[in-house]
């Protein structure tokens, strides 16, 4: 696999932008009410959309929603932020599509969502290659947008916009340890895995406080990956909590937390007291949501916020949020030869490709090696074609491939045609909501500065408060 397969894998090692590239719950694109829609008109936005399977730290279960303690909770907060981002260093494919936009353009919905350009990111391994990312940044935000993600519903940035990110990830560097670093996952994996590259740098080492410098800076709650990537949120959460350590322990916070208390309502400070006790005695994950729910409604300061969310979890002041790794299914979209969908097997659709060349390409597709003749009877499940069909096409046309097929009444090309279609329909939205930009690129460079202008000042809030924490100077 090459690094712009890697993009949601790696760029959301801890973002999920592609949490592995099929990763998905695929929606139906003939049927509206499952199919997400963009608005290709007024600025030429586009919207975007995620299936969420929610984790906590190290454990996975699809279809649970986690919880800020590190458990399960079935309703997570619907305005809570959720930061993912992409490395650009090679054109989307249908497999970034259905791995990723797809759950994305969802995410925006029910969360305050940050979506940003790991242009950092890519040199860690693309740094002797630098016209790699200045040639595909506009033409990936572009796929974005045309994929349906919304610029007025989601912040949309570029990394190297916002020297926060760099400033976060130095000052996380002098309180991290080397071990935690060297034992990421895929740390040794991918030096394996690109041997043709030289990575023994310290940038490629130092990704993942990059990452989780990127998702801290944000307060983000929530980082929508796949299984694989794990690891890097829990990382994320050690941060953390080591930084919460150090720099939030205060003298006089018990003296501050009782000033707190009796200036709120005196039974919703009874209700914070109770949530406490039941969660540090008895662990109870769901009288800990509450108490942190009601905290968060509190008309108070940040610090103030900070000091009571983390009395309430038993530590000292709470100034980095722990974030909650936010799972994706795994599924993985077969390319062209029946192997997974990447650029470097040669196997990928891109979301804007030439329809005829999509149509020649899916027409070539290997099928069940079994039908030798049109005659001889197949069984969908050997056939790469099928896995396509179970992502793009309806249960009436799935129910007609596989009776047709099992009896040899329908050949290999009349199974494919109703992909083609599907597969023509869908790239002809992606056509339609990016049009707009590539005649206006100046629309995307316009977004993008509004954008970063809006990441930039939640930003600079954690880092003032960081700043404080560790003793430095304000800004003159």
């Amino acid at each position: 696999m090459d690094e712009s397969d890697r993009v949601a894998s790696d760029a959301a090692r801890v973002y999920a932008a592609s949490p592995t590239e099929g990763a998905a719950n695929h929606r139906h694109p003939d049927n509206p009410s499952e199919n997400p829609s963009g608005n290709a008109s007024g600025n030429a936005s586009g919207n975007l959309s995620p299936r969420l399977s929610a984790h906590p730290s190290g454990n996975l279960s699809p279809r649970l929603s986690a919880h800020p303690s590190g458990n399960f909770s079935p309703n997570p907060p619907t305005r809570d932020a959720v930061l993912s981002g992409m490395r650009p260093t090679g054109a989307l494919h249908l497999g970034h599509y259905h791995g990723a936009l797809v759950n994305w353009v969802a995410l925006q919905d029910r969360y305050r969502s940050f979506f940003f350009v790991a242009d950092w990111h890519a040199l860690t391994t693309h740094y002797a290659s630098p016209e790699v990312i200045r040639n595909n940044v506009r033409e990936m935000v572009i796929d974005w947008l045309a994929a349906g993600i919304d610029p007025e519903r989601s912040v949309i940035f570029v990394q190297s916009q916002l020297p926060q990110h760099a400033e976060l990830h130095l000052l996380l560097s002098m309180c991290t340890p080397l071990g935690w670093l060297e034992r990421v996952p895929s740390y040794k994996d991918q030096q394996a895995n690109l041997s043709d590259k030289d990575l023994t740098t310290y940038g490629f080492l130092g990704y993942p406080l990059l990452q989780a410098a990127d998702i801290l800076v944000y307060q983000a709650a929530w980082v929508p990956v796949g299984e694989d990537q794990v690891p890097h949120v829990e990382l994320t959460r050690e941060v953390a909590r080591r930084f919460n350590h150090l720099y939030g322990r205060e003298t006089d916070l018990d003296t501050r937390i009782t000033g707190l208390l009796s200036s709120i309502n005196a039974n919703l400070g009874q209700e914070l007291r109770t949530g406490r006790q039941a969660w540090l005695e008895g662990g109870d994950h769901e009288a800990l949501r509450l108490a942190q729910q009601r905290i968060g409604q509190l008309p108070c300061d940040p610090a103030n916020r900070q000091r009571l969310l983390g009395w309430l979890a038993g530590g000292g002041r709470q100034i980095l949020r722990e974030p909650q790794a936010l799972l994706t299914e795994a599924s993985r979209l077969p390319g062209v030869d029946g192997r997974k969908m990447s650029k470097s097997y040669g196997n990928a659709i891109a979301m804007r490709d030439d329809p005829a060349q999509v149509e020649t390409r899916i027409r070539r597709m290997p099928t069940d090696p079994a039908r030798v003749r049109r005659t001889d009877p197949g069984d969908p499940e050997r056939c790469p074609v099928w896995e396509l069909h179970k992502v793009y096409c309806p249960a009436s046309v799935r129910s007609w491939v596989q009776e047709g097929c099992r009896a040899a009444a329908i050949g290999c090309m009349d199974c494919k045609r109703p992909l083609i279609d599907a597969v023509l329909d869908e790239q002809q939205r992606f056509r339609h909501r990016a049009e707009p930009y590539l005649r206006d690129p100046e629309a995307v460079d316009a977004m993008l500065r509004k954008g970063c202008e809006t990441a930039a000042e939640v930003a600079e809030q954690t880092m003032v408060e960081v700043r404080s924490s560790m003793g430095l100077m304000a800004r003159l």
